[in-house]
C-alpha cells in the first residue's frame, strides 16, 4: 500500500559544533565616522543546547516525538540531513538558495522526478509512497518547510513550521539595527553555518562569503538578505500551512510568524497559527492531545483529502495567560481597533500615557544611553537616567492587546549614530513591571531598510519603532508603560555610553492595537 509521506529535514542532527559568536561592545557604524568597523572582536559567548535540543536527536539515533502517532497513522516518516550538515555534501549557508533546493529534491525523489542512490550507488526509487509530502519541524526544522513551500514544489502538500522564521533579515537584524535572536547575543548568519557544518574545509570560503555579505558594518537589507526572505514568494505556496508560536519567543521571535501568516492570508493559502504562552518550544510540550489532534486532522485533509471541514474552523487557537485557550476566526483579533496614546512629562520617573493631549507641546525629555543596564531593570526602576517612561492610569477592566503596537517617536541625538529602543511593559499596582513586547530600530535607516542615511546632531527626526506582534491581557488594575532607551544590552550592539536621545514628547505617539474600549485612559 503506497503512503504519504510527512518529512522532517534539519541541520541539528549531528549537533553542533563549539563556535564564539561575533563581539558586540563596539561602536556603531555612521558613514564616513573613523572607526566605524566591522566587529570582528569576538565575544565569550556561544552557541547554546537550545538549537540541539530542537533537533531532537543526534546522529547516532535520530529521535522524534511524532514519529511512532504519525507511523501509527500510515504516514512513512523521512528524515534528511540538511547540506553542509552531518552527512550531507554541500556547504550551509543559513537560509540560503542552495538550502531550498537539497531540501526540496526530496520532495522531487519522492515524486519520481529526482534519483536517489545508496551508500554502494545502487539507484534507489522511492515506489512505496503516494507522492502527497508534508514537512514539519521546530526552529531551523521549521524553517526548511517555510522556504521549500515558497518555491510551490509540486507533492508538498501541507507544513507545520514552529518556532520559525520566515525572513532571516528580520532574525538577526531589525530596521536597520544589528539585533541578536534572544540568547544568542553577537550571531550571525556565519556563526550558525559554522555551528552546524560537518565539511570544514570545503566551507571555509563559502563561510567567509556568509560573513562578507551578512554586512554587520551598516546592517541594511540586501541582495544577500533578499534571498533568505520568504515573504517575497507567498504567492508561489501551494502547501497548507500551520503554524505554532510562542508569544513569549525571543529566539524566533513573534514578527516571523505573524508576517508569514499575512502575507499567506493575503495569498490565499489556506492557514492556521496556534500561538501559546512558552518561548521557542513545541506545543506538544503544551497541549499535547489537542495540538496532535489538530496535525492529524490538517494531514488528514491535506495529504489524504478527506473533506474533513479544518480549513473552515477558527484559524487562530491563542493561549491565554492564565493557560486556557480561546480561538479566534483570524489574527490580530478582527475586533482590534488602533488606540494612540500620548507621553506627558516625568519620564526620567513615570510620565504619563493618555488618548487625550496634556498640553506638553513644548516639552522635551532626554535619556542617556548605557548598554550595559538592562533593559528590565531600567523599566522597572521607578527612575532612571538611561530610559523614558510613560504610564497610563490603572485599568477599570481587562484590556486586551492584539497585534503590532509601533511608537512614533520624535527625536534628536548628540552624536551621528544610535540605537534606538521601545518597550510596552505591564505595571502591577504592587510595582512590579513585566515587558510586553519590545522593538528596535537603527534611525540611520528612517526611509529605507536597504540604505543608510546619515543623521545630524541636534536635528529632530521622525523614527518609527514596530515592536513584535502579541497578543496580551493588561489586567484590572494594571497600568500599560511606554519605556523608550538606545541601546539593548541582550539584543543590540553595545556602543560606549553617553549618547544622549532627546524626545519631544507633543510630537510623539504609541499605537496599541486594542480589542474593547479605553475609556479609563483618557
Amino acid at each position: 500500500m503506497d503512503v504519504p509521506v510527512v518529512y522532517r529535514a534539519s541541520p541539528y542532527y549531528a549537533g553542533l559544533n563549539d563556535v564564539a559568536n561575533h563581539g558586540v561592545d563596539r561602536e556603531l557604524y555612521a558613514p564616513g565616522r573613523p572607526g566605524s568597523t566591522s566587529g570582528s572582536g569576538r565575544s565569550s559567548e556561544r552557541a547554546g543546547d537550545e538549537r540541539l535540543a530542537m533537533a531532537g536527536g543526534s546522529a547516532a539515533a535520530i529521535s522524534w516525538p511524532y514519529e511512532e502517532y504519525l507511523l501509527a497513522r500510515g504516514y512513512a516518516v523521512v528524515y534528511a540531513e540538511s547540506l553542509g550538515s552531518g552527512a550531507s555534501t554541500g556547504c550551509p549557508t543559513s537560509g540560503g538558495r542552495n538550502e531550498t533546493i537539497g531540501a526540496r529534491s526530496v520532495i522531487d525523489w519522492l515524486n519520481s522526478r529526482a534519483p536517489a542512490r545508496d551508500g554502494a550507488g545502487n539507484p534507489v526509487a522511492a515506489d512505496w509512497t503516494t507522492g502527497e509530502v508534508a514537512m514539519m519541524g521546530v526552529s531551523y526544522n521549521g524553517t526548511l518547510p517555510n522556504a521549500v513551500a515558497a518555491t510551490g514544489v509540486e507533492g508538498l502538500e501541507a507544513i507545520v513550521p514552529i518556532g520559525a522564521i520566515s525572513s532571516w533579515y528580520d532574525y538577526y537584524r531589525a530596521d536597520g539595527a544589528v539585533v541578536a535572536p534572544g540568547g544568542y547575543q553577537g550571531e550571525d548568519t556565519d556563526v550558525l553555518a559554522k555551528a552546524v557544518h560537518t565539511n570544514d574545509a570545503d566551507c571555509r570560503r563559502e563561510i567567509a562569503r556568509l560573513s562578507a555579505k551578512q554586512d554587520r558594518r551598516t546592517g541594511d537589507y540586501n541582495a544577500f538578505w533578499d534571498e533568505r526572505n520568504y515573504l517575497d514568494d507567498a504567492d508561489e505556496v501551494e502547501a497548507a500551512v500551520l503554524m505554532a508560536h510562542g508569544l513569549n519567543d525571543w529566539n524566533v521571535k513573534t514578527k516571523q510568524a505573524a508576517q508569514w501568516y499575512e502575507a499567506l492570508r493575503e495569498n490565499g493559502v489556506a492557514h492556521k497559527i496556534w500561538w501559546h504562552q512558552s518561548g521557542h518550544t513545541d506545543p506538544i510540550t503544551l497541549r499535547k492531545d489537542e495540538w496532535l489532534r489538530t496535525v492529524n486532522r490538517w494531514f488528514t485533509r491535506y495529504l489524504h483529502g478527506v473533506q474533513n471541514g479544518v480549513e473552515r474552523e477558527s484559524r487562530a487557537t491563542i493561549q491565554r495567560e492564565d493557560s486556557s485557550w480561546t480561538r479566534e476566526p483570524e489574527w490580530p483579533a478582527p475586533r482590534a481597533h488602533e488606540v494612540p496614546l500620548k507621553p506627558s512629562s516625568g519620564g526620567d520617573q513615570r510620565g504619563g500615557l493618555s488618548v487625550s493631549a496634556r498640553g506638553d507641546r513644548d516639552v522635551t525629555e532626554v535619556l542617556r544611553d548605557d548598554a550595559s543596564k538592562r533593559a528590565e531593570k531600567l523599566a522597572a526602576a521607578p527612575s532612571s537616567p538611561h530610559r523614558l517612561a510613560y504610564f497610563t492610569g490603572p485599568s477599570a477592566e481587562p484590556v486586551r492587546i492584539s497585534g503590532t503596537v509601533s511608537a512614533d517617536l520624535a527625536l534628536s541625538f548628540d552624536r551621528r549614530a544610535a540605537n534606538v529602543t521601545a518597550m510596552l511593559v505591564d505595571l502591577a499596582p504592587d510595582g512590579t513591571t513585566t515587558p510586553i513586547t519590545r522593538g528596535w530600530t537603527d534611525p540611520q535607516n528612517r526611509h529605507s531598510l536597504d540604505r543608510t542615511s546619515p543623521i545630524r546632531p541636534g536635528r529632530q527626526y521622525r523614527i518609527g519603532v514596530r515592536m513584535m506582534p502579541d497578543d496580551y491581557v493588561l489586567p484590572t488594575g494594571h497600568r500599560l508603560g511606554l519605556v523608550v532607551l538606545s541601546s539593548d544590552h541582550e539584543f543590540t550592539l553595545r556602543p560606549d555610553p553617553g549618547t544622549r536621545l532627546s524626545l519631544d514628547l507633543g510630537a510623539s505617539r504609541v499605537r496599541v492595537p486594542v480589542v474593547g474600549s479605553v475609556r479609563q485612559w483618557r
